[in-house]
């Protein structure tokens, strides 16, 4: 049962369109696990859509259509194999990212045993792929801007509580925290960030340099 859940405003600027890529995916990719919040967005949709409808029309210019037509037709469109949903660890909106699903993630160490893989989208926020062995923390830290944590697979816990699969920690400025991953599976997450970790240990934050987290 997913306990932890993104918080209205990150649901409804979804549901209206107005994130960034990098938070869409970590939205999509809990909507694919969780019941309650795909209802949540339905009704914000539902919503905007009554009120869109009551909005005065605007006359288009000429060729606005065919123009708009022209850049979908001009859009890149990425395949991949598909993967049965009950075998795959990932959601949907990950495996088309990823190519495939766990198998398909090319992992480089982040230090201290840990491993992420980065995604690529096209907004000043990353995106990344982790995986914590079980029983392995997490170096304490902070953070400088927001971070969304989405567990995949495996679960962890930190000094907030404990995060299983299709959970999302919502992590500010005031949050220092160590998690750690659980017993008996490796902890695999998606985690977004707006702007680096504040590491509190000197050897984190030599490594951080170069791992780009």
């Amino acid at each position: 049962m997913i306990a932890h859940h993104p918080g209205d405003d990150l649901l409804l600027s979804y549901a209206a369109g107005s994130l960034g890529e990098s938070w869409s995916l970590a939205i999509a990719a809990h909507l694919a696990l969780c019941p309650v919040c795909r209802d949540a967005v339905a009704a914000a949709e539902h919503i905007g859509g009554v009120l869109l409808d009551e909005t005065p029309a605007e006359t288009m210019t000429a060729g606005s259509l065919e123009d708009l037509l022209t850049r979908l037709d001009e859009a890149p469109v990425e395949t991949f194999e598909p993967v049965a949903p009950e075998t795959a660890v990932l959601p949907e909106p990950l495996r088309g990212y990823i190519g495939g699903d766990l198998d398909n993630i090319p992992w480089k160490s982040s230090g201290g045993g840990t491993y992420q893989h980065l995604l690529s989208t096209n907004d000043l926020a990353q995106a990344r792929l982790l995986l914590i062995p079980e029983g392995r923390p997490v170096p304490e830290h902070g953070h400088g801007g927001r971070e969304l944590t989405l567990v995949l697979s495996g679960s962890f816990h930190d000094q907030t509580g404990s995060f299983g699969r299709g959970d999302m920690e919502d992590a500010d400025e005031d949050l220092i925290h160590t998690p750690i991953a659980g017993r008996g599976e490796d902890c695999i997450c998606l985690a977004v960030t707006d702007a680096p970790l504040k590491f509190t240990g000197f050897v984190p934050r030599i490594v951080q340099r170069f791992i780009k987290i």
